[in-house]
């Protein structure tokens, strides 16, 4: 675990996918989500210009594509067009330049996405099949050396960024708590 000053931040060592029933999904390369705020322009009295305005706890619709080396039974589940239940568990490294260690900090990213497109990709002898899923990320959770760092759940109004959930004072004014 890397907590000090002096711990710079290297690499990711390497990363494993599950699904919910903690099944290794295969190999895949991942494009993590983009958290973009909604926005919208304000402008007039008292206002010299426009501001584009971010919206308090809302996000634009958030995607997230699994790259597949070929195509596998669990990868083709995730195709079912329900909400999946996905976990990337990795491990980054850092060296510490005091000590000359090298250490390493777990990280979590936890996705509950529905399938938006499968892509098979295609054959070629001796060639990975190149086959992706596209999901929509309705929940997202990052975990950084067992702490929460993100919650994103579009469902339930959450937007809390470490300790602090955007969207609280918005859920009470809406009766939600």
């Amino acid at each position: 675990m890397a907590t000090g000053t002096n711990s710079i931040p290297e690499r990711l060592i390497n990363y494993r996918v599950y699904n919910e029933s903690n099944a290794l999904m295969g190999m895949a390369t991942v494009d993590l989500p983009e958290i973009q705020a909604m926005s919208d322009t304000v402008s007039g009295a008292g206002i010299a210009g426009e501001v584009d305005s971010p919206v308090l706890g809302h996000y634009q619709a958030m995607s997230s594509t699994f790259n597949w080396r070929t195509i596998e039974r669990p990868a083709l589940e995730l195709a079912k067009q329900q909400a999946h239940q996905l976990e990337i568990r990795g491990s980054q490294q850092h060296y510490d330049n005091t000590t000359g260690k090298i250490t390493t900090t777990p990280i979590r990213v936890v996705m509950r996405a529905i399938p938006k497109n499968f892509s098979l990709g295609s054959f070629e002898p001796g060639s990975t099949t190149d086959s992706s899923t596209e999901f929509e990320v309705v929940y997202l959770k990052i975990v950084v050396d067992d702490k929460e760092v993100v919650e994103i759940d579009k469902y339930n109004f959450i937007a809390k960024f470490g300790d602090t959930d955007m969207l609280e004072s918005v859920r009470k004014d809406l009766g939600m708590s």
